[in-house]
């Protein structure tokens, strides 16, 4: 991970069938084509390859979460459970479609924990989102199973983790919804991009007119189509969709790499004292693109990290502290601060976040580091990583006392 730093002969042959047709629209002008369709093409090998009925593209990975929460028929005053730990474009998709993020804590697995899920339900829930973060998955078969007991739905975010699997089948085909992200530092890469996968065909066609100003995409002229309803531009471009093609045909091959330079690293950490290894629930495949462990203790963990960094372990993160990924510093979504009006379902409807206990989260969040796993590493940076990494660890429960 990321999928750029392997670019290669495919992605440029890809790009260069666009550039020479001159379409970059992945809609219409069918005659200057010369045959490319590269959109549709990633949309069939996404489906083929993740193991569902369809797929459809759009432009990032938040477009992804709106179009599959809103082609679900989720909208305003609904409520989406999701975790405390994840990217702010988990709240920011529910938040635009004027449904209600009720943020849950995070277990052992740095995903939604089942028991806390099941205490936040309330007959305004209707959808149930984990998000699979940092290359591992929540423990979707206690999910299900809620889902199922009361009538929810299930969407996966496994845009950090595309390629990594749950009882055999491919993180995002095991809910209702799945969705992907596809940009610069994904696993594979368009650029920017994402899709949604489902099962269900209803879906299907709903997130196909819904990405497109609600076009219907029937017959081969697109200024006689009709709009059954209201939709937006979530489109994906015809280059962005060629870059994607390539890097999917060489999604195993990534997650092969990320696999070999993850279990060089563990195996020099996982047993040094004070280290625990992140839970992957049992049934789970992780897609390697990160290695997560948790400290003793929080002061360890923010020393340990510092240190880390030091010693030229590039690439780690302590999210505890990240403005980004959770939740202590999301005082945007706490105070609601938005440019225009937001729903009256939205400001009614938001917990108050600046008064939410979530200690349990913070005891998860506080102790872990995670490690970015890079597809370049040659065999000897990798070792030398390693071993940099048992250095510190071992070291550094001595300087915090």
């Amino acid at each position: 991970m990321p999928g750029f730093e392997l670019f290669g002969d495919q992605e440029r042959k890809q790009v260069n069938d666009v550039l020479e047709s001159g379409v970059l629209m992945r809609y219409g002008f069918d005659g200057n084509r010369n045959g490319h369709w590269k959109a549709l093409e990633l949309e069939k090998a996404i489906a083929k390859r993740m193991q569902v009925e369809h797929a459809q593209l759009v432009s990032s990975g938040t477009s992804a979460l709106t179009v599959a929460l809103a082609s679900a028929g989720i909208g305003a005053g609904d409520e989406v459970i999701m975790p405390t730990f994840t990217f702010v474009a988990s709240f920011e998709s529910i938040v635009a479609i004027g449904a209600v993020p009720v943020l849950v804590d995070v277990d052992d697995t740095l995903t939604l924990d089942p028991k806390k899920v099941e205490e936040a339900i309330t007959e305004k829930t209707k959808v149930v989102m984990p998000v699979h973060m940092c290359g591992s998955m929540a423990d979707l078969k206690a999910l299900a199973s809620l889902c199922k007991k009361y009538n929810l739905l299930l969407l996966e975010d496994a845009c950090q983790a595309i390629g990594g699997s749950f009882e055999g089948k491919p993180l995002g085909s095991y809910g209702d919804l799945g969705c992907f992200s596809f940009d610069y530092v994904k696993t594979i890469t368009c650029g920017e991009g994402g899709a949604v996968i489902t099962n269900n065909e209803r879906y299907k066609t709903n997130a196909d007119h819904y990405s497109d100003h609600g076009h219907d995409h029937v017959g081969n002229d697109r200024g006689a189509e009709t709009h059954p309803f209201l939709g937006y531009n979530f489109r994906i471009s015809e280059l962005n969709a060629a870059v994607g093609l390539a890097q999917i045909a060489r999604l195993d091959e990534f997650i092969e790499i990320q696999k070999k330079n993850y279990t060089i690293l563990r195996n020099a950490i996982e047993n040094v004292e004070g280290v625990t290894m992140r839970k992957v629930p049992e049934g789970g495949v992780e897609n390697y693109s990160f290695l997560t462990f948790f400290m003793p203790d929080e002061a360890t963990a923010r020393t340990t990290q510092k240190e880390l960094v030091a010693n030229g372990v590039d690439g780690c993160f302590y999210w505890f502290d990240n403005n980004w990924h959770y939740i202590k510093k999301w005082d945007h979504l706490k105070d609601l601060k938005s440019l225009g009006k937001l729903p009256e379902e939205v400001k009614n409807g938001l917990p108050d976040y600046h008064k939410a206990d979530f200690s349990q989260s913070d005891k998860w969040l506080g102790r872990s580091i995670s490690v970015l796993i890079k597809l370049s590493w040659t065999e000897e940076e990798v070792k030398q990583r390693a071993e940099r990494m048992k250095n510190v660890l071992e070291s550094v429960p001595e300087t915090v006392k």
